[in-house]
């Protein structure tokens, strides 16, 4: 884990550190002066969607990228104000706004070598001059024509630019591809469904429980042909261990939502695989949620610790799934060595360490044309994408996630390319004790929670965590927070000017001070209904996500813009 001496100052990547901890070893913002935070700069991206994306800092410029139309703004650090250097824009196809199911949202770029990459909605992957803002090469890798999109932020790893698609919810089969740095051709692509040779299923794959070992299981787990339209998309948050190297991707829900159209366990959909970076091939894969009854998809980050479990150092995988549990896994081999609920779960009653599968409560199954009710959590999970931060200083986990469940009806889905392909009527509900937000403390090694925040709404805002034992996140009502890291106290907040559903990060300015940076501008899926100027009284709307999000309006309105922050 990284030292307070050999912390740079800067956020090159949305998750800071291959290791996905988001955690920043500066400590000049404490729990002792964190109360003294002030307004130090902003900048307004003029645009009224979800803004996901954690800004970066590279040689004293801050990199922004917006929702679509997904332009790159420069900001330069040296100077009073951080007055704009330059800006990229793309120019995205505009089709490509009707494919995002859950916003036209951009969760961030990356920082390599003097250059930054990032996605932009249409599918394609840009590599642009840092100093200059000048493209040295643009890339078209998904096919908007067959609802493929990209939302994620692309992660660099041995000169290759990871990248994968969206689009679960229109059949589109997912992805994940690798780029040479230098000129964005394909190295290798590797899907999540089909056959062992288009999944990168090798002589090397050596998952840990016996129902993902075989041959095609990528096929032979779904209905014929089911698997060329079957999800599986690969939106999340990608780590990488140098020292095995293997890169840690999840993928997300199979297609359609509607189970009874796909029996089986859907494979690879809704897991995570370890793969080789260099040829992308696959060496372990684990099932969260075999065939997917609930959209929980597997995108969540796995964060990347060596911890003490039974008094033995374990290299293990932490995360924290949609399906409610927060999961230790052995990194090397795929083992499960701990699956914990953390929000409140009637889905399951738990997850076989034996056999790795969760225990399914039979009740709760979505069926054809019955409303089955109070699914919990529901589809965006105990927790969707936004991430956790972990630090090495508490041990913890920082956790920011919903309390919301479902009342489903599954109906039939027919598969046209390029448009919707759900096959489920969904009203989501503030689940047990009213609030639909927590941010939660965990520690990992325990298995339980240390403490947690009760918010009115989802905590859609990503974490981050400090040396200085403060944590902070962002609420959809636009309040920016930082809590004491060892407690949860409220230390400090700010009202920014929109709903906050971005990743907020640190770095140290030219001036030798630490700046703390979040975009506000409230979008997204659980936001949709401000966002997306929906009508409240359409239950069903953003996937269902209407219904648990009717007051938000009240609370809350659009718009993007940055903020930082610095002790005076």
């Amino acid at each position: 884990m990284q030292k307070a001496s050999d912390e740079d100052g800067q956020w090159l990547i949305s998750a800071k550190d291959y290791a996905n901890t988001r955690f920043s070893a500066l400590d000049q913002i404490k729990a002792e002066n964190v109360h003294d935070l002030r307004l130090n700069f902003t900048f307004s991206t003029g645009l009224s969607r979800g803004h996901e994306a954690a800004p970066i800092v590279a040689d004293n410029t801050m990199y922004i990228v917006t929702p679509y139309p997904n332009t790159l703004y420069a900001l330069d650090l040296t100077r009073p104000g951080a007055p704009l250097k330059w800006k990229y824009e793309p120019k995205p196809l505009s089709a490509a706004q009707g494919l995002a199911c859950c916003d036209v949202v951009n969760r961030g770029a990356a920082y390599s070598k003097g250059r930054i990459f990032f996605n932009t909605l249409d599918g394609q992957t840009v590599a642009v001059d840092a100093k200059t803002g000048n493209e040295i090469w643009k890339a078209r890798i998904g096919n908007i024509n067959l609802g493929e999109s990209i939302t994620m932020a692309p992660l660099i790893v041995k000169n290759k630019v990871l990248v994968g698609n969206s689009g679960g919810e229109f059949g589109v089969r997912g992805w994940l591809t690798a780029l040479d740095a230098g000129n964005g051709r394909v190295v290798w692509k590797a899907y999540s469904t089909g056959p062992d040779k288009d999944v990168l299923i090798g002589p090397r794959f050596k998952p840990f429980y016996p129902q993902d070992r075989g041959e095609d299981l990528g096929v032979a787990t779904w209905p014929p042909e089911a698997w060329k339209i079957g999800g599986g998309t690969v939106w999340g948050f990608i780590s990488y261990d140098p020292a095995l190297n293997l890169i840690y991707h999840g993928t997300a829900n199979p297609g359609p939502w509607n189970p009874e159209q796909r029996p089986g366990d859907n494979k690879w959909t809704a897991g995570v695989f370890a793969r080789d970076p260099d040829t992308g091939e696959a060496r372990w894969f684990y099932q969260w949620s075999p065939h997917d009854l609930y959209d929980y998809d597997g995108v969540n980050e796995n964060v990347l610790l060596d911890l003490s479990i039974n008094g033995q150092i374990r290299k293990v995988l932490v995360h924290p799934e949609r399906n409610g549990y927060v999961y230790v896994l052995d990194r090397t081999t795929g083992e499960v060595l701990s699956a914990t609920p953390f929000v409140h779960i009637t889905t399951t009653r738990g997850v076989d360490l034996k056999t790795g599968r969760p225990i399914e409560v039979h009740e709760k199954r979505p069926r054809f044309n019955t409303v089955v009710h109070d699914i919990c959590p529901a589809a965006p999970g105990g927790k969707d994408w936004q991430p956790s931060a972990y630090s090495p200083k508490t041990g913890w986990l920082y956790i920011p996630h919903q309390n919301i469940c479902m009342d489903e009806e599954g109906v039939e889905a027919n598969y046209i390319a390029g448009t919707p392909y759900v096959g489920a009527n969904v009203r989501m509900h503030a689940g047990p004790g009213g609030h639909r937000g927590e941010f939660t403390a965990w520690d990992p090694v325990a298995a339980k929670a240390v403490w947690k925040i009760r918010e009115k709404f989802p905590v859609w805002s990503g974490a981050l965590a400090t040396a200085g034992d403060v944590a902070f996140y962002g609420t959809m009502e636009g309040w920016f927070k930082a809590v004491n890291a060892r407690t949860g106290e409220l230390l400090w907040q700010f009202k920014c000017g929109s709903g906050i559903i971005s990743q907020p990060m640190t770095y140290r300015g030219p001036d030798g001070k630490q700046y703390v940076a979040t975009l506000s501008g409230v979008g997204g899926w659980s936001g949709a209904i401000v966002a997306g100027e929906l009508d409240s009284r359409d239950g069903t709307g953003a996937l269902g996500f209407i219904n648990a999000m009717t007051d938000l309006p009240e609370y809350t309105t659009r718009g993007g813009m940055l903020y930082v922050f610095a002790l005076p």
